[in-house]
């Protein structure tokens, strides 16, 4: 059965003084946590058997409805789910000193960060689909990228040097849960393209500049889709490796799309060809 802690009144108590210094990057990566926010991330961390230390909520509203089954430990929601985290009632000081939404949340659970996903689903020459993030810094789009690549089935997410962190708030909240859904890995760029064209993989990327349309290009092979940040584009580093320059065709008035739309253009592409040609 589930395990119940007693209730937790005071934002000085040294657990939530803990629980809230995983709001800063470097706290996370010592520490090997991070904290999920409102009833949608924790349960879908929950319904994917994501390592869960605790489940904390406001013990005036109680336990969401939406969750209930897991902290009574019912049959069903164990068997989607096996994550057994300790499930703690506390104030709302506790809940506000741990959260960033602006919309309070009556809950957050403290998460275990998983091992980086396996390196061999990067180099599949048959049927890989890697999105690749080159610096893309706004967790926003980071998020909305990863919700996307699930969506669509990607193998894997590769974020590159100076993308922002996959478990800032903000990220989190964007990928609505898409994290527990399509593996995610650090890793150089510059070293993992030409792996993968050795490999037998084809490289893409947008570009304003390029005269190939993306709906000609043939998405069915092994394929990484590469996205630069949302002002330069691609480093010049990275650009080197990526053979193949694609343009988005715009039949109305728009200057360009940013980097979430384009990456979510050239997925649910790759999806039609893969799954509906």
């Amino acid at each position: 059965m589930p395990k119940h802690e007693s209730y937790i009144s005071s934002s000085s108590n040294p657990r939530v003084k803990e629980w809230a210094k995983l709001s800063e990057r470097k706290y996370r990566e010592r520490e090997g946590k991070f904290l999920l926010e409102g009833i949608h991330l924790v349960k879908e961390a929950l319904l994917a058997d994501w390592p869960l230390a605790h489940v904390v909520y406001d013990a005036g509203v109680g336990i969401p409805e939406e969750l209930q089954a897991f902290a009574e430990g019912e049959g069903d929601a164990i068997e989607a789910g096996g994550s057994a985290p300790s499930w703690i009632p506390a104030s709302p000081e506790v809940i506000a000193r741990c959260t960033q939404a602006e919309t309070p949340q009556p809950v957050f659970a403290v998460a275990r960060k998983r091992p980086p996903a396996d390196g061999d689903k990067l180099f599949d020459r048959e049927s890989g689909l890697i999105v690749a993030l080159d610096g893309v810094q706004d967790p926003g789009n980071v998020g909305t990228i990863l919700r996307s690549a699930s969506a669509c089935a990607a193998s894997a997410v590769v974020l590159g040097r100076g993308t922002a962190d996959l478990y800032n708030p903000k990220t989190l909240r964007a990928t609505m849960g898409a994290l527990f859904h399509v593996p995610v890995l650090e890793g150089d760029l510059t070293k993992l393209l030409p792996e993968a064209r050795e490999r037998g993989m084809a490289a893409a990327g947008t570009s304003l500049q390029a005269a190939r349309s993306c709906y000609d290009y043939d998405f069915r092979r092994g394929v990484w889709l590469v996205f630069g940040s949302e002002g330069g584009g691609m480093s010049a580093e990275v650009s080197a490796h990526v053979e193949d320059n694609l343009i988005i065709p715009m039949t109305g008035r728009a200057e360009s799309l940013n980097v979430a739309m384009a990456a979510t253009v050239l997925l649910f592409e790759a999806q039609r060809q893969r799954r509906f040609s």
